[in-house]
């Protein structure tokens, strides 16, 4: 299969690229400019000079549509959009990419017909309100979403604009919900703190993350085979489904990670105040429809993440700009 996969220079960009290249698929980057970094990361320069590359931007008219007609696409997968910080800052330019950029990827499916045997959508966890307004224990896709950021309502409407043209035009979509993904390449966004905790302590070097309470640790490598299990799955309707790996409070983060290096006990440290967003979210939706996809255990994933970093400090190659 050939994939579009917009925002293909990102940090979930590289993992999926590298998840399909596994599967024996053709993933095809569409992204505003040629900037490789994340991918390196995780693949070898050959796989990366093989790949095909499209400059665009997804806000374009039709500049979706004519990448997909020239590559001869028959799946997409879409990622390119603003993080919570920017849209918080610049909302006007976080609806315009975040919603209008989606509604030109839907619309390039709605044009080209069943030749795009399906559309995958990152959404976000971010579509529901704060833990204080739901019951105890895993909240299913249907508890009442209330986000408590443009971001989260951003992406409620694409989940909402996706449906409307399955129902409407027969694209087949599925949008998927990640929460706080860690992995090597994740140097952006409200969650990505516990990434950087880890390539500091690589480094040698204190870091503080700023906030506590629970939230839902999700290993990069997984959620990418979420998302290319749900491109080639069976498809089972126009799901919004959640996604889960490690349910923990910072402090058990930081005590994973102190048996993974020792040295974490005086380099990492962490706040104490909530995210808000409800972090106890069940996914039993999703392993029903596309699984088995069993999460890889906290403490494997951030020994995984350490060791990356360390094999690329070891060759000069470890990115710090994120850092400050």
């Amino acid at each position: 299969m050939r994939v579009l996969v917009t925002g293909g220079y990102g940090f979930f960009g590289a993992w999926i690229v590298r998840e399909l290249l596994a599967d024996g698929h053709q993933p095809v980057l569409f992204d505003l400019e040629h900037n490789p970094r994340r991918l390196e990361i995780v693949l070898s320069g050959e796989q990366i000079s093989a790949l095909p590359f499209v400059q665009g931007d997804v806000c374009t008219h039709d500049a979706v549509l004519n990448a997909c007609k020239d590559q001869q696409i028959d799946g997409i997968i879409h990622l390119a959009g603003l993080q919570v910080p920017t849209c918080r800052a610049r909302p006007l330019d976080g609806a315009r990419v975040n919603v209008t950029g989606t509604l030109e990827v839907l619309e390039a499916a709605r044009i080209l017909g069943e030749s795009i045997s399906r559309v995958v959508l990152a959404s976000s966890a971010a579509v529901f309100g704060p833990p204080g307004i739901y019951p105890a224990g895993p909240l299913s896709e249907d508890v009442r979403n209330v986000p408590g950021t443009h971001y989260g309502w951003f992406k409620l409407c694409n989940e909402g604009n996706a449906r409307v043209y399955g129902t409407d035009h027969g694209v087949k979509t599925v949008a998927l919900r990640p929460w706080t993904v860690y992995g090597p390449g994740r140097d952006v966004g409200m969650t990505s703190e516990p990434t950087k905790a880890v390539k500091c302590l690589a480094l040698g070097r204190p870091y503080k993350i700023s906030y506590g309470g629970i939230q839902d640790l999700q290993y990069a490598q997984d959620v990418a085979r979420v998302f290319v299990r749900c491109l080639t799955g069976p498809w089972k309707g126009p799901n919004a489904y959640n996604l889960r790996g490690a349910v923990v409070d910072i402090a058990e983060f930081h005590r994973v990670l102190c048996t993974v290096d020792p040295r974490a006990a005086e380099l990492i440290s962490h706040g104490t105040s909530q995210l808000q967003i409800a972090p106890d979210l069940c996914d039993a939706a999703l392993q029903r429809d596309y699984g088995p996809l069993p999460p890889t255990p906290l403490a494997d994933g951030l020994a995984a993440t350490l060791k990356i970093f360390r094999d690329l400090l070891a060759n000069g190659q470890l990115d710090t700009s994120d850092l400050g």
